[in-house]
């Protein structure tokens, strides 16, 4: 089990205003939150504002975070929805 001392990094996943779904990897979720739907964030959200989190887990490590979040980006459309559904 990874705890907030072991780790700052988390993998997550916002839906977008046009209902689309992106993918990203964080030390400060909220800022980084706040970050995309005040325009700076990534060039994908910025014309599908606001996002809103819809799944997060944390990672062991910045390694760790973006082998997961190249998984889940390579994942089908349907597949990103149970997970963000399930939590698995």
């Amino acid at each position: 089990m990874i705890t907030e001392r072991d780790s700052g990094w988390t993998v997550y996943i916002v839906e977008c205003s046009d209902n689309t779904l992106y993918t990203g990897v964080a030390t400060d979720i909220e800022a980084r939150l706040a970050e995309h739907n005040a325009g700076r964030g990534a060039k994908y959200t910025r014309a599908r504002l606001p996002v809103a989190l819809v799944y997060s887990e944390k990672a062991k490590d910045r390694s760790t975070a973006l082998r997961r979040e190249h998984v889940i980006k390579r994942m089908p459309t349907l597949d990103k929805r149970s997970l963000v559904c399930t939590g698995k």
